[in-house]
């Protein structure tokens, strides 16, 4: 599917990237491809970019992106309609329960009760939500900045290097 058939699609589903822009968000989705010759599919990524003025989003979030009736800029075309799936918490979407790997926390817990709690598992409900570090070590919200030259009076905290 190319960026024109894309931009047609009304809702699309897709996961937040690192971008620069302010009040936008990069997202890239995914689609499978048909290849004619060797009558296969594969994997094809389109990089879309949506307004995000509520900044609902983060990087790693699987959102759902809604077409706007007019374009704002050449690039943006969709908004941030809702975040589905917060990046951490993966939820499985037909019974609706958090999973970790490949276990449902509920099961977690009957085992643990059955056989006794290990010192080194992770207690889920006493979990702070995501987002509490934000400022504190999670800088994700920052202006993006790409390091090119290194100056020895120039202090760049943000650079990426």
């Amino acid at each position: 599917m190319s960026a024109k058939q894309v931009g047609k699609s009304i809702l699309l589903l897709g996961k937040c990237v690192p971008t620069a822009k302010e009040n936008a968000v990069k997202v890239a989705i995914s689609r499978f491809k048909l290849n004619q010759y060797l009558n296969i599919y594969f994997k094809d990524i389109e990089l879309v970019y949506a307004q995000d003025n509520a900044q609902l989003s983060k990087v790693g979030d699987v959102v759902l992106l809604e077409k706007l009736p007019e374009k704002i800029t050449t690039l943006i075309q969709h908004r941030v309609k809702e975040v589905v799936y917060p990046l951490g918490d993966i939820t499985d979407p037909i019974t609706g329960k958090k999973v970790v790997c490949d276990v449902y926390r509920e099961e977690m817990k009957e085992i643990s009760k059955r056989y006794g709690k290990s010192e080194s598992a992770f207690d889920y409900d006493k979990a702070p939500p995501r987002g509490w570090q934000e400022d504190k070590k999670d800088f994700s919200r920052k202006p993006v900045y790409r390091k090119y030259h290194e100056f020895e009076d120039d202090d760049q905290p943000y650079a990426k290097g």
